[in-house]
C-alpha cells in the first residue's frame, strides 16, 4: 500500500474535484450519524456506559504490560501461539512464516486495518501467496487496488455504477452482458466467488476489536460473516491486533460492545460477535487446528503516557469520522494512509512521524463534532491543537502558511493593535460586500485557499468580541 500521507493536500484537491466521491460523500451525512443518534435515543444510559469504557480503557492502558503478558499466557494455555511484532516489517515476516510452514498458497482475510497498516497483503502476494479480502467493501477495492477510504466502509467512495464496472471488468467467468444494476446482484455475484475462496483457502487472517487478557480470546466484530468463516475453515487461524486492544476481562468487553456498534452504524449490536479461544479442541464440531496471535507495537509503546496516550483507548469505530465536515469534504484517500478522519489525523503522526504528517492535523474546523460523539471521550481536538503545536515548533509546513501565522500570532498577542485592526477588516469587507451587493465573495485576494471552493460570507454587524462585550453589560 503506498503510503501518501505527505501529499495531503495535492490529494485533497484531488478529492474537491472528483464528482463521484462528492456523491458519494453527500450520502454519509444522512447514513450513520442519523442512525447512531436514533440508536442512543433508545439507550438512556448511554452515557454511563461511555463513562465506564473510558475507565475500563484508562486502567487497562495504565498497566499494558501486565495484562498482555496475561493475555500471552492464556493464549499459550489453550493451545495457541502468541508473537510480538515491534513494527509492520517484523509482523509481515512473522504472517509470512506461519504461511509458509501452513504450505498456504491462499489467505482469505477478514476485514482488518492493522494489516493494512502493516503492509501484509503486499508482502504475501510479493512471496507468491495470494491474499483474498471477503469483506464485501474490502473485496471490492482490492479489485481495484486501492486502499480504504473508510475504516467501516472501505468502499463508501465508490457508486453501485463502479462497482458493477469493476466486477464486469475483474469477474470474467460470468456473462459480459449481465445486468448488474441491481445492488443485490452484485452482493450474489461476489458471494458465488468468495464461496470458493474460503473453502480453498489454507491460511485465515484476522484482525481483532478486542482481545481479552482473562481468558486469551479474540474478538471480532462483523455484519457480513465473513470472519467466523476466515477463521473456522482453514487449519490455520492467524490473528494480528495491536498492543491496545487487550481488555481485562468479558465484561469489560460487553461494555466496549454496547458503545462500538451504536457509535460505528446505529445498530444495537453488530450482526457476529465472535469470540475464538485457542485452536480447534477435540470435541469441537470446527476451528482452526493452529492459532497464531500477531501483536503489533509500530510506534504504540511511544505514545503510552504522554500527550496523546487518549488515542490509545480508541476503538476504531468511525463515529469521528462519519461527522467530520473535512472528511466530508476530501474522503479518506486524502489522508493517505488507512486511517482518515479526525483520529486519523491524530494516529498517523504517531505512527508515521509528523515530518510525514504533518498536514494531516491541519485537516480540522475545530468544530468539535468528533470529540462530542466519540464512545470513548478521546480529547481530539486538544491533540490536533498539540500537533499543530509541534509542527510549527519543527519549522515542518509551507513558508506562506508560517508567515501567516506568525504575522497572526504577533497581532493576537497584542490586543490592543489586533481589535482595531479586525474591525477596520470587518468594515472593509462589509462595504466591499455591500457594493457587491450579493451577500459573498466567489474570489478575494489573500483568500484564494477558502474560495477556491466555496464563497466566502460577507460579515454582518459586530465583530465576536464587540458582541460579548456588549452581551455582558
Amino acid at each position: 500500500m503506498q503510503v501518501t500521507s505527505k501529499s495531503f493536500v495535492a490529494n485533497a484537491k484531488k478529492g474537491l474535484a472528483d464528482a463521484n466521491l462528492q456523491s458519494s460523500l453527500a450520502r454519509l451525512s444522512t447514513g450513520f450519524p442519523i442512525a447512531r443518534l436514533a440508536a442512543i435515543d433508545r439507550m438512556p444510559e448511554f452515557e454511563q456506559l461511555r463513562d465506564d469504557a473510558v475507565a475500563i480503557k484508562d486502567h487497562t492502558l495504565a498497566n499494558l504490560d501486565a495484562y498482555l503478558e496475561r493475555y500471552e499466557e492464556k493464549v499459550i494455555e489453550s493451545g495457541g501461539h502468541v508473537h510480538w511484532a515491534a513494527d509492520g516489517a517484523q509482523a509481515r515476516d512473522i504472517v509470512l512464516q506461519i504461511c509458509r510452514d501452513a504450505g498456504a498458497r491462499t489467505v482469505t482475510k477478514g476485514k482488518s486495518m492493522i494489516t493494512e497498516e502493516a503492509g501484509i497483503n503486499e508482502h504475501l502476494e510479493a512471496n507468491g501467496i495470494e491474499p483474498i479480502e471477503t469483506d464485501l467493501g474490502e473485496y471490492i477495492i482490492q479489485l481495484r487496488n486501492e486502499p480504504p477510504s473508510h475504516i467501516i466502509a472501505p468502499a463508501i467512495h465508490l457508486s453501485k455504477e463502479q462497482v458493477a464496472e469493476t466486477f464486469v471488468t475483474e469477474h470474467t467467468d460470468f456473462p459480459a452482458e449481465r445486468d448488474l444494476s441491481d445492488p443485490r446482484t452484485l452482493l450474489e455475484e461476489a458471494r458465488a466467488i468468495l464461496r470458493r475462496k474460503f473453502i480453498a483457502a489454507d491460511v485465515g487472517i484476522t484482525g481483532a476489536n478486542m482481545l481479552i487478557a482473562e481468558t486469551g480470546t479474540s474478538v471480532i466484530v462483523t455484519n457480513e460473516g465473513n470472519g467466523d468463516l476466515t477463521q473456522t475453515l482453514p487449519k490455520t487461524h492467524i490473528v494480528v491486533a495491536s498492543i491496545e486492544k487487550v481488555l481485562p476481562t468479558l465484561e469489560d468487553a460487553t461494555t466496549i460492545l454496547r458503545v462500538l456498534a451504536r457509535s460505528a452504524t446505529g445498530q444495537e449490536m453488530a450482526v457476529y460477535n465472535t469470540f475464538s479461544t485457542g485452536p480447534r479442541r477435540p470435541d469441537d464440531l470446527d476451528g482452526p487446528e493452529n492459532y497464531h496471535v500477531v501483536i503489533l507495537d509500530n510506534g504504540r509503546s511511544d505514545m503510552l503516557g504522554g500527550e496523546f496516550n487518549d488515542m490509545l483507548r480508541c476503538i476504531k469505530c468511525s463515529a469521528c469520522i462519519n461527522h467530520c465536515p473535512v472528511y466530508k469534504a476530501v474522503g479518506g484517500h486524502a489522508y493517505g494512509w488507512c486511517y482518515s478522519g479526525p483520529m486519523g489525523a491524530v494516529l498517523v503522526p504517531g505512527l508515521q512521524g509528523l515530518a510525514e504528517a504533518h498536514d494531516l492535523p491541519q485537516a480540522s474546523s475545530f468544530c468539535g463534532r468528533c470529540e462530542d460523539v466519540c464512545p470513548v471521550r478521546i480529547p481530539l481536538p486538544r491533540m490536533l491543537r498539540a500537533w499543530r503545536t509541534k509542527s510549527y515548533e519543527a519549522g515542518l509546513g509551507s513558508k506562506t502558511s508560517r508567515a501567516g501565522l506568525g504575522v497572526w500570532a504577533y497581532f493576537a498577542r497584542r490586543p490592543a493593535l489586533y481589535r482595531p485592526l479586525m474591525r477596520v477588516g470587518v468594515a472593509v469587507l462589509a462595504a466591499l460586500g455591500s457594493l457587491r451587493g450579493r451577500g459573498r465573495f466567489s474570489v478575494l485576494p489573500l483568500a484564494g485557499g477558502w474560495t477556491a471552493s466555496r464563497d466566502l460570507p460577507v460579515p454582518e454587524g459586530k465583530t465576536f468580541v464587540e458582541q460579548w462585550k456588549r452581551g455582558k453589560r
